[in-house]
């Protein structure tokens, strides 16, 4: 594969300048270039500019409103409703992670409803941004069906992630960002491009037959949840939390409405944000942080989120896949 390299800000501008020509206002290409980029920056290819052409597509098939402009309902104290307005997530959680965050300072636990929104991206810069604060966060969503519950082979669940992030004042949080399936979408899609074989036991083809072929995964085939029951019992629980909760599309409810354009699909977002002055009590950091390094001092053990940190503090040019660079630059 030959790569090109680029600095995080050049690929914030790349991927802005692509989506304000394609039909974005400045406020969402902004936001969702900034999503971009930092996936780009901490290594999350699958979720970076690999993403770009499916954004491009969405606009242009007229699916994702690229003018939308978030509005919030205060459903109570500790409850917020987000309407996206048909846009792209990034602006949604922008507009609402500080609502959600001063909300869960006051009353200790606060979540955040997003309806009628576009995610296609990570679920960790959600959940980072509530670490930061000192807060604890929780997210989740859904999106097309790609995943054949346990025991099943026809595609019912999304990919359905959840990510985690448990502040460490002073040092980066404990973040884990996990699709509920065997491997994200994305990354066989990756594999497929890049011709590299699936672990056994990640997806079916399209006959039902279990393979390691990437292509015929993502093409006609369908990912199985990790772990067997265990993850399709996880899956589950995201899509009543995303959608039956949020009131918004559940995968499967998806799947009959999208127009398969190769962007994102609409779906709700499930956000949790947790306060642990307020739950815990003073004291509470150093008592996690001795657990979470008694964790990290056994032998064989690396954090989540460890090796994403320590790409985010290199100062060196990010290589980016050459063909996909040519690509996006003509969808400009």
């Amino acid at each position: 594969m030959t790569t090109v390299t680029l600095t995080e800000g050049e690929i914030h501008e790349l991927a802005k300048t692509c989506l304000l020509s394609n039909g974005c206002d400045e406020a969402n290409a902004t936001a969702a270039a900034r999503t971009i980029s930092s996936a780009e920056r901490d290594g999350a290819l699958s979720h970076g500019l690999f993403r770009l052409p499916g954004y491009v597509a969405s606009l242009r098939s007229g699916k994702v409103n690229g003018h939308a402009v978030p509005k919030h309902e205060q459903l109570t104290a500790a409850a917020i409703r987000i309407d996206g307005d048909r846009g792209y997530a990034p602006l949604a959680i922008e507009y609402g992670t500080p609502l959600l965050a001063a909300a869960a300072a006051e009353t200790g636990v606060a979540v955040l409803l997003i309806r009628n929104s576009f995610h296609f991206a990570a679920l960790w810069p959600e959940v980072e941004a509530l670490a930061e604060k000192d807060l604890v966060g929780l997210a989740c969503t859904v999106n097309l069906p790609t995943v054949a519950p346990f025991g099943a082979k026809t595609a019912f669940f999304s990919t359905n992630p959840i990510a985690f992030a448990y502040p460490r004042p002073g040092k980066d949080p404990y973040v884990f960002d996990m699709a509920s399936a065997a491997k994200a979408r994305g990354d066989i899609g990756i594999a497929a491009r890049d011709g590299h074989e699936l672990p056994p036991g990640t997806g079916l083809d399209a006959d039902g037959n279990p393979t390691t072929d990437a292509t015929k995964v993502h093409d006609g085939g369908v990912i199985l949840p990790f772990g067997g029951y265990k993850g399709s019992a996880i899956a589950t629980m995201i899509e009543l939390l995303a959608a039956g909760l949020v009131g918004d599309y559940f995968s499967y409810e998806t799947g009959k409405t999208d127009n398969r354009d190769g962007g994102p699909a609409i779906g709700g977002e499930f956000i949790l944000a947790m306060s642990p002055e307020v739950l815990a009590g003073p004291g509470w950091a150093d008592h996690s942080e001795d657990f979470l390094s008694e964790l990290g001092a056994m032998d064989g053990i690396r954090l989540p989120g460890e090796r994403r940190f320590a790409a985010r503090r290199s100062t060196d040019p990010i290589a980016v896949n050459a063909d996909l660079i040519t690509s996006i630059r003509a969808l400009i």
